[in-house]
């Protein structure tokens, strides 16, 4: 039987660039689901939660601290870009956060994401920068970039 690990390693092994390094792995995803504080979100194509023992087109997981809470991950299938996924599942996770509490939301992200477009247009702004954070498999470095948003 499916369960909800599987449609997320299914939909990163689709969703992440290798090249990049930044899919998790099986188990980073389940123990970070074992925190009470770890939320996620997964969507069909229709941009609904998917049916029973069905794949997912996209899923999200966040971190939720008192006041804000923070994108962790978030992909979509390759196929399924473009047709609003990615903006559901950011409109998901306002309104959690907003349910939660939540007057803040954060998300981390190498600079040359190409979802950097989606973020802005959602409302996400620069707040900091870190300088050579992430290490990419070629052994050269590039900038993270933080995004917040109020709610």
């Amino acid at each position: 039987m499916i369960d909800d690990v599987d449609r997320i390693m299914d939909v990163m092994a689709a969703a992440f660039d290798p090249q990049w390094g930044e899919a998790w792995n099986r188990n980073q995803v389940s123990s970070s689901l074992a925190v009470p504080t770890t939320h996620y979100r997964l969507i069909g194509a229709d941009g609904k939660p998917p049916e029973e023992g069905a794949m997912a087109a996209g899923f999200s997981m966040v971190r939720a601290a008192p006041g804000e809470e923070e994108l962790l991950l978030i992909g979509v299938k390759p196929d399924n870009r473009g047709g609003g996924i990615g903006w559901r599942l950011l409109e998901l996770f306002a309104d959690d956060a907003r349910k939660r509490g939540a007057e803040r939301i954060f998300l981390e992200m190498r600079e040359n994401n190409p979802a950097i477009s989606l973020y802005h247009s959602f409302g996400f702004n620069q707040i900091g920068r870190r300088p050579r954070y992430y290490k990419m498999p070629d052994g050269n470095r590039i900038d993270a970039i933080t995004y917040g948003m109020n709610l």
